[in-house]
């Protein structure tokens, strides 16, 4: 018997099956860890503006099935994050900034998400002009932030001064943003940062991204009954007036101020806000939308004649 169970053809052929399956599957985990892979594409391009080089730089990512990939990316310089934004639905986004002067390497990373695996553009040089006049530069660290509906998310702004030698005054720079999905808000700590003469040190600033949960709605019971209450025996005595009005002229009247009474009543219970708010208590709130935005970031100071405005972007993700 022991000879004809391991001579078996079919025993054996089964046993091979499974040793070949349970060897392929680490090398299929291996290779495809989190989905399709990606192709990332960064080009650049950079042109002179008021004695500064601001660049135009354009991101792709697809997938190896061709198609578009979701998410974020984050725009580099030497290792360094610049900048972040979120992918539209070509899997493609658009960021202008300025560049301080000297040399630049850029790159784009991509993220990732649940269907695609991270990647990362060629590095692509540019050669940004100098400029001799008192400026700064904005960055974010991280370039990009996710978080919950009802939570809240903490990145870095770094405002770095150039050519601070020529101050002769302090500058003062004014941190906002803008671009933020509905429930939410931003909060700089501090809001308001300022370069001294001489100063080379990157300033930085603690950037508080608020988010707001969905609540229900907070009904309060017995509001229907009081309600009925007061509509049922008007619309009953109404609905009886109106078959007495033409046999009986002097009905008439009374029936007009009784209308009258009702509409009063209404607008002072039922169709007050105040009444609606008292018994049925505050509407709900639909909370932070889920989805990845992109959310400017704004640097601004001003001499008293003109302004100087630089501009940098957050890849803001509510899961």
């Amino acid at each position: 018997m022991r000879g004809l169970i391991g001579r078996n053809p079919r025993l054996e052929l089964v046993a091979g099956l499974g040793i070949a399956l349970a060897m392929a599957m680490p090398a299929l985990a291996a290779e495809n860890p989190r989905g399709i892979a990606t192709q990332t594409t960064l080009t650049v391009e950079a042109h002179d503006q008021a004695g500064r080089t601001s660049a135009t730089l354009e991101v792709s990512v697809l997938g190896d099935d061709s198609l578009p990939a979701t998410g974020a990316v984050t725009i580099s310089d030497h290792g360094q994050p610049l900048a972040g934004a979120a992918l539209n639905q070509q899997g493609q986004a658009k960021l202008v900034f300025a560049l301080a002067g000297g040399d630049h390497s850029l790159t784009a990373d991509y993220a990732g998400d649940a269907a695609h695996r991270a990647s990362t553009s060629e590095p692509a040089p540019l050669q940004a002009e100098a400029t001799t006049t008192p400026d700064f530069q904005i960055s974010v660290a991280p370039a990009t932030l996710s978080v919950t509906p009802g939570q809240s998310g903490t990145v870095v702004a770094s405002v770095t001064p150039e050519n601070s030698s020529g101050l002769t005054a302090p500058m003062f720079v004014t941190l906002s943003c803008s671009g933020l999905p509905d429930q939410s808000s931003c909060l700089f700590t501090p809001a308001n940062i300022e370069i001294l003469p001489n100063g080379a040190t990157a300033i930085p600033s603690n950037l508080v991204i608020l988010t707001q949960q969905a609540s229900a709605s907070a009904a309060r019971p017995g509001s229907r009954p009081v309600a009925l209450a007061i509509l049922l025996p008007g619309a009953l005595l109404l609905g009886g007036l109106a078959f007495s009005v033409r046999r009986r002229p002097w009905l008439q009247r009374f029936s007009l101020v009784a209308l009258l009474a009702l509409v009063t009543t209404l607008g002072a219970t039922g169709c007050n806000p105040r009444y609606r708010y008292l018994n049925h208590g505050p509407p709900p709130n639909p909370g932070t939308p889920a989805g990845t935005y992109t959310v400017d970031i704004t640097a601004q100071s001003s001499n008293g004649v003109t302004a100087t405005t630089h501009t940098t972007t957050l890849a803001f993700t509510v899961q």
